[in-house]
């Protein structure tokens, strides 16, 4: 493999080294069953695997999630689990369906109605101060230790209402960023609320669904969400906010009491 090169509009060239974020394939198998095999960055798996369990409503709390095993093979990683609280004919059969899904992961009728179901509502809760996401912004660079290093990884933090980041966690895939979050958060018995979720990732209806599944009252993002993200949202009772940047954010959707 080559260095890489930065090359400049006028021609001239520079050698740059660079530090590539990882990415491998881990496979989640729960209760014995292959569930799912994701584009991952191999750390903070346990995480991974509880808050995936979590937001993908497989498990209603982070203590049905047991035995958790993880280990590296010449392929990629293996989280394996032991799941409780959903019947093991249920699981086996989403197994099931997830096999006969196409990559886009949304092609049949069984799937969209999943999109359309309706979402827990979230717990009422009081309205964040913007100098709290203000501050938020201020640490999240220094708090993102992979993304400095590579410049190509997504996070998501759980900021307290007073605008501190109390707990971050990074992954190649935003989606795999906030579960990790989400599992972080669970298996120390720290909820998400109060406080609020900063995503850097975009926000699609997913992040919104995440964040509203894994107990999340308030969701801050760094892009603009899809008009399904506020849809599910504004349906939800989740607050969220938007374009966040140093000198301004988005209120998009208010649902604070």
């Amino acid at each position: 493999m080559t260095a890489p090169i930065a090359i400049r509009p006028d021609g001239t060239r520079r050698a740059v080294t660079r530090t590539w974020v990882p990415e491998v394939p881990v496979a989640l198998e729960f209760n014995g069953l292959s569930y799912a095999v994701m584009m991952a960055t191999p750390q903070d798996l346990e995480d991974f695997a509880t808050g995936f369990a979590l937001s993908e409503g497989l498990v209603s709390h982070p203590s049905d999630v047991t035995d958790l095993a993880v280990a590296e093979v010449a392929q990629g990683w293996i989280v394996r689990a032991s799941l409780s609280g959903l019947g093991i004919d249920k699981l086996t059969d989403r197994v099931r369906r997830r096999v006969a899904e196409s990559s886009c992961g949304l092609c049949g009728i069984e799937n969209l109605a999943e999109v359309a179901r309706p979402l827990p509502p979230v717990a009422t809760h009081a309205p964040i101060d913007p100098q709290a996401i203000f501050a938020a912004l201020g640490q999240l660079r220094d708090r993102q230790a992979l993304a400095r290093q590579t410049e190509a990884a997504h996070a998501a933090a759980w900021v307290a209402p007073d605008g501190r980041i109390g707990l971050i966690r990074e992954d190649v895939g935003r989606h795999n960023a906030l579960d990790k979050l989400v599992g972080a958060m669970a298996r120390v018995g720290q909820p998400l609320a109060p406080g609020f979720v900063l995503s850097t990732a975009r926000c699609s209806f997913e992040i919104v669904e995440k964040a509203v599944r894994g107990g999340a009252t308030t969701l801050v993002t760094l892009s603009l969400p899809t008009s399904m993200a506020v849809e599910r949202a504004a349906a939800a009772g989740l607050s969220l906010w938007a374009l966040a940047r140093a000198d301004e954010v988005t209120l998009v959707n208010d649902a604070s009491a």
